[in-house]
């Protein structure tokens, strides 16, 4: 029973990450378009500041897509979910919600909230690239 659930979670596993692959290259797409339309949209060749925030915006949900994919993948190979790496997918998302913010009508406790979010986010990391450090060398010895 067990080696059926395991099948099923890999079957699973290898579907989100085939779907994955369809919406980042669906959203790379949308990059592109967005770079093209803003480029050659009058005056040409200048893409303004809230284009900008946009486009940023997208690139780096891209880059969220890609570290998604990642994660899928190093569950495939190894079976287990990495803590380092979800961490870093959290991180993007965060900086892509201070992006796309439009500081000027934000509630102050909001930018606190994300303060305090950035302060744990990067405490957690810290603490897992040390746990990890320590085990390398601890199986080195």
């Amino acid at each position: 029973m067990l080696k059926v659930l395991d099948q099923v979670r890999k079957y699973i596993a290898i579907a989100l990450l085939g779907l994955m692959a369809i919406v980042v290259v669906s959203a790379t797409l949308e990059v592109a378009y967005e770079i093209a339309v803003n480029i050659f949209e009058p005056p040409g060749f200048f893409i303004g500041v809230q284009d900008l925030f946009g486009v940023f915006g997208l690139f780096l949900m891209v880059l969220i897509g890609l570290e998604l994919m990642t994660s899928i993948q190093m569950y495939l190979d190894h079976n287990s979910i990495h803590a380092e790496l979800m961490l870093l997918v959290a991180i993007t998302a965060i900086t892509r919600k201070i992006v796309i913010l439009d500081a000027k009508n934000i509630d102050p406790m909001i930018m606190f909230g994300i303060g305090a979010i950035i302060i744990a986010l990067a405490l957690g990391y810290y603490l897992v690239r040390r746990s990890s450090a320590e085990k390398r060398e601890m199986s080195t010895d």
